[in-house]
């Protein structure tokens, strides 16, 4: 196939595509509605299975361990074998309707969960792709297959350091990896060489299992049971260990090139009364460094405070693995490839009606609405090359990776694409900056959403099927696979999978609950004053 035109397999793709519009943008609507969380992803994940099983795929449940985890096949004949996936968890705190108002889903407070990037847009963009591929191969007798993986809870690193461990990615001819535009100026382009670094994440537990020993060098109950709240307990290991990692934070690792350590805490409290100290305190990091050394001088640094908190307490203290994840692994050949089928489609197109939902947000925040309320970025294409330019303006020249995404642990295992498509995204007047709500409004709304799915299927779709067709083009992204990993898998530059725990599925995860109040969030809805 020449690289300068369609072939007949590519034209039925988009045909496909464009024939299946309607039930991409249904199917988009009703992840976005779910808007589960991660490790929690139960409506979400069940769809997709049952979606892949209707459209002929084999579908395995809870890949890997992880139950809102699939891994599904499809095959026509011996052949290469396309990566491809889909994200579908949200974050807390981010319920928002499909509203050019600030308002949470039917039902719901604006602390349940949401889809922010949207993670909802990725996964159906990815399921379009797979489909016109699969419509493609069938009609035109391409040999070959498709493995589309289910990803849960990418917000914390989750899956893919776990499948990759597992041997997900392995025997593929190539990956393909989409997000949704997220800064600039990664919007319309492909990565080139500076690629996401490494993300660690782990739950510091503090356990108070014996408060009644609090105080008494001798080992002896403390005399009254009452007393035994003069115990400090877990609370107060977790608040030691928040704060002092809070104040050698700057030690343990310099807040610069866009790397971070951050914090959240999942679980506080579990007394059972007013006298009785906190037995049970949970604390999560997540660290984005651009090495694997780092991530482990970080780690090491926040071990020891946790065992200063914990002596400090009278507490026991543990710590449980999130996600280990490599650095990313550049692939100029098929950065070109999918950089290609990006120039044939050319960026999303946005049409009056999703003008005028923009408009209409802008009005309902005070603001005069625009002729032209969208960012220019979202309306055109930027070279990988010059957007890799941009990027490294900030960076230092020694600096390899730039901020942290868990696609990383894919590019090791077979050559691999990372590309961004535009997302909405409203100009803002001189000195205003739009809420977060705005955002995550756009990415559920149908006419401000679609644009950017359909581009991304297209994309994803061209590409798979150029290196299903194109035996020269699949060499190439594999001889450079092979250079920059010094043999390729198992090679003397190669960076085997960081996994070495099982899935974090058992913490107190936010997630819905069904309670005689009905379906509800974690957080109860109806909070007074709400």
């Amino acid at each position: 196939m020449a690289a300068d035109q369609l072939s007949a397999a590519q034209s039925t793709a988009l045909g496909v595509i464009a024939a299946r519009r309607g039930e991409l943008s249904d199917w988009c609507a009703t992840i976005f509605d779910f808007g589960e969380t991660a490790w929690r992803e139960y409506r979400s994940a069940e769809w997709y299975v049952a979606r892949l099983r209707a459209e002929g795929f084999t579908v395995e449940e809870g890949s890997g361990g992880m139950p809102t985890a699939f891994c599904a096949e499809w095959h026509n004949g011996d052949g290469p074998v396309i990566g491809m996936y889909a994200e579908y968890d949200g974050i807390p705190g981010n319920c928002q309707a499909a509203s050019t108002r600030r308002e949470p889903r039917a039902g719901l407070g604006f602390q349940a969960g949401g889809h922010t990037d949207p993670h909802s847009g990725l996964g159906i963009a990815g399921l379009g792709g797979a489909l016109a591929v699969k419509a493609a191969m069938e009609r035109h007798g391409l040999k070959g297959g498709i493995r589309f993986t289910g990803e849960p809870a990418e917000k914390v690193r989750g899956s893919k350091p776990i499948h990759a461990a597992k041997g997900y990615y392995d025997g593929l001819a190539a990956i393909l990896s989409f997000h949704p535009f997220y800064m600039l100026p990664m919007c319309n382009t492909v990565r080139w060489e500076t690629h996401c670094g490494a993300g660690w994440s782990m739950v510091y537990r503090f356990l108070c299992d014996r408060p009644e020993g609090w105080g008494r060098s001798d080992g002896a109950p403390i005399p009254q049971s009452h007393s035994a709240i003069r115990a400090p307990g877990a609370n107060d290991a977790l608040n030691l260990m928040f704060l002092t990692s809070k104040s050698l934070r700057d030690s343990m690792l310099s807040h610069q090139g866009g790397w971070s350590i951050s914090e959240a805490i999942l679980t506080a409290g579990q007394a059972t009364a007013d006298n009785q100290p906190a037995g049970l305190a949970e604390l999560q990091y997540m660290i984005r460094v651009p090495t694997i050394a780092m991530a482990e001088a970080v780690t090491a640094a926040l071990d020891r405070n946790a065992e200063a908190a914990a002596a400090m307490t009278g507490c026991r203290w543990e710590r449980h693995w999130v996600c280990k994840s490599r650095p990313g692994l550049a692939n100029h050949a098929m950065a070109r490839l999918v950089w290609d089928a990006m120039q044939r489609r050319g960026a999303p197109a946005w049409d009056d009606a999703a003008a005028a939902v923009a408009r209409e947000i802008q009005a309902n925040l005070g603001l005069t609405p625009m002729d032209d309320p969208f960012i220019p970025e979202m309306s055109r294409l930027i070279e990988p090359e010059a957007a890799e330019a941009i990027l490294r303006r900030d960076l230092a020249p020694s600096q390899t990776h730039s901020t942290s995404d868990d696609y990383t642990d894919m590019c090791w295992h077979a050559p691999t694409a990372r590309f961004y498509v535009a997302r909405p995204a409203l100009r803002a007047p001189e000195g205003f900056a739009y809420p977060a709500w705005v955002m995550n409004a756009l990415g559920g709304i149908r006419a401000t959403i679609d644009p950017m799915v359909e581009r991304a299927a297209e994309v994803l779709a061209l590409s798979a099927l150029r290196i299903l067709e194109d035996d020269v083009a699949r060499e190439a992204a594999w001889a450079e696979f092979r250079t920059r990993t010094g043999g390729g898998v198992g090679g003397s530059e190669w960076v085997p999978p960081q996994c070495d725990y099982a899935p974090p599925i058992h913490f107190r995860w936010p997630e819905y609950v069904n309670t005689p109040r009905g379906h509800d969030w974690w957080i109860p809805s109806a909070m007074p004053g709400a």
